[in-house]
């Protein structure tokens, strides 16, 4: 679990990334589930664009969560910024490494 100190620190290195990931109407599919688990994997820290309303993007979100493991550092409008740690952390891609 972060601490509100890591938590702040990665808000701050998530507002300067660009979102690897838009989620459209079409919700969660499983090419989409592989790469947002392959971004996770490779830089630990991403920014998401989720369209739709706030309750569909609320819920594209928990499921987001769920199926990646990944812990919610921000969600603001359509853009969250979620967080795993890699099991290999690849320094030279990691968000965190780079960024932190």
């Amino acid at each position: 679990m972060l601490n509100q100190q890591d938590k702040k620190k990665f808000r701050a290195i998530g507002h300067h990334l660009n979102p690897v990931v838009t989620i459209s109407g079409n919700g969660l599919s499983e090419s989409v589930l592989a790469e947002l688990n392959r971004a996770l994997a490779d830089h630990e820290l991403i920014k998401i664009r989720i369209n739709g309303d706030r309750d569909q993007r609320a819920s594209v979100l928990d499921a987001i969560l769920e199926n990646t493991t990944a812990i919610k550092i921000q969600a603001t409008g359509g853009t969250a910024v979620v967080y795993k740690k890699a099991l290999e952390p690849k320094a030279h891609l990691s968000n965190v490494a780079r960024y932190g």
